[in-house]
């Protein structure tokens, strides 16, 4: 990564590597991906499902490949996606028979445009190796990147093993905690070297070393960071639900990324019942955005409210220009260059309201209990209108429009 994308100068920079389209580590901005929770072998739900993902901004979809039914369903998913105009390469998370699914189904091989291999389940005993070696050949045969991910939940047994082994023979003895993140960070590193060895080059390799407390991830990633070149993948396992999950995550990652820690990142967020999967996709956006990372999405500005402020309309506007830059972004994305770079104010009162706005490229500052009831609108520092009555939410809206329509060039098609 660049220093403009957060890479420290000391950090060294990771392998460049493409999966499909997408290029990762290197220079390269830390790309988001996310997963899907549908029923792969239904095709046209995970389609949907996988345009709606992209449309929110993930770069990369991940889609479980756990039976025949869902191994035959990958390429009548990319094809569906295709007609849909939605290029966002997928990957396949493959556990246990991914070895036998890529052999018997070539075309969901070719569709995928990388494998997600777990080396604590890829296979036991004996057949570990042979399965493991097979997922590799085939990535090689089919030019395919892989990711080798080791969670903590379904760590490889022979290595944690011989750790332990190792670990009984020191003159001081590690402890428990320790023993864990040597563990996975020596099964990620050992499985890479034995990809290489088995012909995939250490481009077409990233790496990750999942777990759900946020200090175990930190350190295992600057070990990992520290011992090895190749593009890494942040994120908790089990992020949880909510702001539990959304906090978890940011704390996690926010470390690793200011240390130029990271490649592609995915927030494990559990949906709310009946909520959208696309929460995920837009943590994963205001985490980089916020750190300056990345430009997704004009960023809005508003106040918390005090005493000053009784009514609620300041947050409802706050909500509904949040809501409207988030649901015009496809399109504006589309049509003009630099608008994610936009910013908006929405403020509650005078002590604030004007500095605040005049900060931003558009701006309101709402009057606050006791205030004169106008709002004067500032657009890139200077005055340019006071709002009064009724429809000050839908006129100001109207003003953003035509902003962006007059300060952000279109794109040539």
């Amino acid at each position: 990564m660049n220093k403009m994308h957060g890479k420290l100068p000391a950090q060294p920079a990771t392998r460049s590597c493409l999966v499909g389209h997408v290029p990762l580590g290197g220079k390269a901005p830390v790309v988001i991906q996310s997963m899907t929770n549908t029923d792969t072998a239904d095709y046209v739900a995970t389609a949907i499902q996988c345009a709606e993902l992209n449309r929110a901004g993930s770069e990369l979809v991940r889609i479980t490949v756990n039976t025949p039914e869902a191994a035959a369903a990958v390429p009548r998913i990319r094809e569906h996606l295709d007609r849909m105009g939605c290029d966002v390469p997928l990957i396949g998370d493959f556990h246990y028979n991914g070895h036998r699914l890529l052999t018997e189904h070539p075309a969901c091989a070719e569709a995928l445009a990388k494998y997600r291999i777990n080396p604590g389940n890829v296979g036991f005993g004996k057949k570990k190796d042979e399965q493991f070696a097979a997922m590799i050949e085939l990535a090689c045969r089919y030019q395919k990147p892989v990711r080798i991910g080791v969670n903590w939940g379904s760590l490889d047994q022979s290595v944690l093993a011989r750790i332990m082994d190792e670990n009984s023979r020191r003159a001081e003895p590690l402890d428990t905690t320790a023993i864990m993140r040597e563990a996975m960070v020596t099964s990620a590193l050992e499985s890479a070297a034995q990809a290489e060895a088995l012909g995939l080059a250490g481009e077409r390799i990233i790496l990750s070393c999942k777990v759900s407390s946020v200090q175990d991830l930190i350190a295992i990633y600057q070990e990992l960071a520290a011992r090895s070149s190749y593009a890494l993948h942040l994120g908790l396992t089990e992020a949880g639900m909510g702001s539990k999950g959304i906090v978890a995550s940011t704390a996690a990652l926010a470390v690793l990324l200011q240390q130029g820690i990271g490649d592609t990142i995915r927030i494990s967020l559990t949906p709310e019942p009946g909520g959208s999967r696309t929460q995920e996709v837009i943590v994963a956006q205001e985490i980089l955005q916020t750190m300056g990372l990345r430009a997704f999405t004009p960023q809005v500005v508003a106040c918390p409210g005090c005493g000053r402020t009784t009514s609620s309309f300041f947050q409802e506007l706050a909500r509904d220009v949040q809501e409207h830059v988030r649901a015009r972004m496809p399109e504006w994305r589309e049509a003009h260059d630099g608008v994610e770079n936009m910013t908006l104010a929405v403020m509650g009162c005078v002590v604030n309201g004007p500095g605040e706005s005049k900060h931003a490229n558009i701006g309101i500052s709402l009057p606050g209990t006791g205030e004169a009831p106008s709002a004067p609108v500032y657009e890139d520092g200077e005055k340019t209108v006071t709002l009064k009555g009724e429809k000050i939410g839908a006129e100001f809206i109207q003003i953003i429009e035509a902003y962006v329509a007059r300060k952000y060039p279109k794109k040539v098609q």
